[in-house]
């Protein structure tokens, strides 16, 4: 039995049936909701953390599939995770420079979660992974030509596909925290008039970041540029930081 089998069958005898149900409430698996269909366990996010952290080690790549396409969430959270936490590896924290064949596998594993990015199809996937493995692959080192990542971020950034225009946006996150925030900002453009609720929320969580990480007057200056394209839902989440009296002068603009 390989290793992804084991942390399968263990995790799959840990089912919780109250909490299964409340897990597919608050994702939204009814009918017609961002979630619809997907199916839980019912395990805490410690309890599928813990299998991370027991076995992320031990777990070849090339069985990783069977636990970022397996049926149940826990499952998929698991085996991104582990994804995460190989790739963070990877990067040297004395040397200037990563190995060659260090380099090769971060560019390993970015394919295998670029290939796999639909199965990261609810809120919580996309927004553990996106900015710790796009974000910081996006200017990292790379075999990689640079202008090919950004092909990637565009073909996601216009895709039909929810989750893989969530990653788009979201991955700036990390971009922004290493000094980047036109990369947020080119983003949020991009989806400013996109009328998923979970988009509107993105674009204003990563505009806030901007704000909050950044500059506070680069983000004023985005919001006097685009305010009229803006939905009242990013504008909340992208003036939370400021203070009441600003953010009332923003709302009743």
């Amino acid at each position: 039995m390989s290793i992804c089998h084991k942390i399968i069958t263990e995790m799959k005898a840990l089912e919780n049936e109250k909490q299964r149900k409340s897990l597919m409430r608050f994702f939204k698996t009814d009918k017609g909701e961002y979630g619809e269909g997907d199916k839980f366990l019912g395990l805490t996010n410690p309890q599928s953390r813990e299998f991370v952290k027991k076995y992320y080690k031990d777990v070849q790549l090339s069985d990783i599939e069977l636990l970022i396409r397996n049926e149940y969430h826990e499952i998929r959270f698991c085996g991104f995770m582990i994804l995460v936490e190989k790739f963070l590896k990877l990067f040297p924290k004395r040397k200037l420079f990563s190995d060659g064949d260090g380099i090769r596998k971060r560019d390993e594993i970015m394919k295998i979660y670029l290939d796999n990015s639909t199965y990261a199809n609810n809120w919580d996937l996309v927004d553990m992974t996106a900015p710790k493995l796009l974000g910081k692959w996006y200017f990292a080192e790379s075999f990689v030509p640079f202008l090919e990542k950004e092909s990637i971020v565009e073909k996601f950034s216009f895709s039909d596909n929810l989750w893989q225009r969530r990653i788009s946006m979201v991955f700036t996150w990390m971009t922004t925290r290493e000094g980047h925030p036109e990369i947020a900002l080119k983003q949020a453009l991009i989806h400013i008039s996109d009328k998923h609720d979970l988009m509107q929320k993105a674009v204003g969580w990563m505009l806030r970041e901007v704000g909050k990480i950044c500059s506070e007057d680069l983000l004023r200056e985005f919001l006097e540029d685009n305010f009229s394209k803006l939905s009242r839902t990013s504008l909340r989440y992208a003036i939370e930081k400021f203070s009441e009296k600003e953010r009332k002068y923003w709302l009743e603009k």
